[in-house]
């Protein structure tokens, strides 16, 4: 019986059967200078990275000189919904270690410094 399970669960893991993980989709960044962006986050390696895919200044569309950037740059699972990585802020054009907390449609995406002790914190809420 132990086997039969087994042979279904490895027969299962490589199809749609499991859900995606928290964190993929496309997501919708805070304005940062008057600027925001639909960053698309999924599977890099063994972590999670997120393109931007579309920018904004204002309500309007634009093709801003991020696009295509890689902003969220190998985001690791650390446990109920937290992942660790690093984040670019395109305002300043660096990158940042970073900390995520998904929750539902959203995200608190930080990028820190000094080890954590100062960071700064958006909240991004989930398009797809």
């Amino acid at each position: 019986m132990k086997a039969i399970a087994l042979a279904a669960a490895l027969a299962l893991s490589g199809t749609a059967a499991f859900a995606a993980d928290p964190i993929e989709g496309l997501w919708q960044t805070q304005a940062d200078e008057g600027s925001s962006a639909f960053v698309q986050v999924g599977p890099c390696g063994g972590a999670f990275c997120g393109t931007i895919v579309k920018t904004f200044k204002g309500k309007d569309e634009y093709k801003s000189p991020n696009l295509g950037k890689q902003i969220v740059i190998g985001m690791t699972p650390a446990g109920d919904g937290a992942y660790k990585g690093k984040v670019l802020r395109p305002a300043d054009n660096k990158i940042y270690n970073g900390k995520a907390q998904v929750s539902g449609k959203s995200m608190k995406l930080s990028g820190c410094v000094a080890g954590g002790l100062i960071c700064k914190t958006q909240t991004w809420t989930r398009l797809k």
